[in-house]
């Protein structure tokens, strides 16, 4: 391409400090390094995440920044030494980075990796080094994707190759929210046909992690929600049943083990609040109940009392779905199955706008109007 070796300038929404609106900028992007792709954005999705940043998190280190990190493009341009990507290529990008090399992509048991701002900087969200400028101003990477902006430039480590026919404003999802659920449910939890489940809110990973659930077989899917709107469409992925904590004065682990003859076989926290995720364990039946925690936090401590645990239940945590084979296998594979009709994407968007209404669509989310609000980034 004619821009390729070259600072390619471009829109994008960049956080010049927490708890503010996004402003549109014009931006310089890079020229990729050795081992660097550049991306052309073309769709991304508005994730909880990047709101728990710029509103929850509001680390001082962490901004300027660019957020976004649940988009798809197509490769503009390639670094030495690139030889897995071409342009022309579309793709994903991957907040979780996989080298190969390290003691976490060896083992099996974990989807970690010691390279990418994940290794070290959970606080601030981002690697120090970035490959944006905005008035003559250093721009965060944040989770080391920015999908907030026409273009992007990553490690190859951390990108996904996918099927040339997958729409990307579709497919985008799969950058985050859909495969964090979908995977917590079939991999972290390790949903078995026939048991009961309970999935506690319903956002778009609540609603993947419900998908999940009857993926896997379950016979009953509680969706616990105090949003009665979201009830319908958790029926579409295979909810079964619905509770509302706000119809009930007791608490709601009560509630569920009325209902399931002392406690769900497994919960999923989908809210990223740990009073959830207590509530959350102590639904789960004692001797054999798991629950995982989903939902991103790193804020307050939580608790829980030790007799929930010695009687049996387990307490774990999923990242992006525990997949513990590579991202780079997965995430097409995943594309694979929305294209053939097995697990499903559409039903999660229920707004589209540019990314120039980005505020708007953060809104929308900040006030539970939407599952998922999709933007058009740049044109194919």
């Amino acid at each position: 391409m004619a821009t390729a070796g070259k600072v390619i300038r471009c829109k994008a929404a960049v956080a010049w400090e927490p708890n503010k609106p996004l402003v549109m900028e014009e931006i310089e992007v890079a020229p990729p390094q050795a081992g660097e792709i550049r991306i052309k954005i073309v769709a991304t999705g508005v994730c909880h995440t990047d709101l728990y940043h710029l509103f929850e998190g509001m680390h001082k280190d962490g901004f300027p920044a660019v957020l976004g990190h649940e988009g798809a493009g197509i490769v503009e341009s390639v670094g030495p030494g690139v030889t897995e990507f071409q342009p022309g290529d579309k793709v994903i990008p991957l907040f979780i980075s996989q080298c190969r090399e390290c003691r976490f992509c060896k083992n099996p048991k974990s989807n970690q990796c010691e390279k990418g701002w994940a290794a070290e900087h959970y606080d601030v969200m981002a690697l120090e080094e970035s490959r944006f400028t905005c008035k003559g101003k250093k721009v965060l990477q944040f989770m080391g994707t920015s999908t907030f902006s026409e273009y992007t430039v990553m490690n190859q480590i951390a990108v996904a190759k996918i099927d040339p026919a997958a729409p990307l404003d579709k497919v985008c999802l799969l950058g985050c929210g859909i495969c964090t659920g979908f995977g917590a449910a079939v991999n972290t939890a390790k949903v078995e046909p026939g048991s009961t489940c309970a999935v506690f809110g319903l956002g778009a990973v609540g609603l993947a992690a419900v998908m999940g659930c009857k993926f896997a077989g379950a016979k009953r899917i509680i969706a616990v929600d105090v949003n009665p709107d979201k009830f319908e469409k958790a029926k579409v992925f295979g909810a079964t049943e619905f509770v509302n904590p706000k119809d009930h004065d007791k608490p709601i682990s009560q509630v569920l083990a009325e209902l399931t003859d002392g406690g769900v076989d497994f919960s999923l926290e989908c809210v990223g609040n740990v009073g959830v995720m207590r509530s959350a364990l102590e639904s789960c039946t004692k001797g054999w109940g798991v629950s995982v925690v989903v939902g991103w936090t790193d804020l307050h401590d939580f608790s829980a009392r030790p007799i929930n645990l010695i009687a049996g239940r387990t307490w774990k945590g999923s990242l992006f779905g525990g997949n513990t084979t590579s991202y780079k296998n997965i995430i097409p594979q995943m594309v694979k199955a929305y294209l053939d009709q097995k697990v499903k994407l559409d039903e999660f968007i229920t707004h589209n706008m540019t990314l120039a209404q980005v505020n708007d669509a953060i809104e929308l989310m900040k006030h539970g109007k939407c599952i998922r609000t999709v933007l058009s980034v740049s044109p194919q």
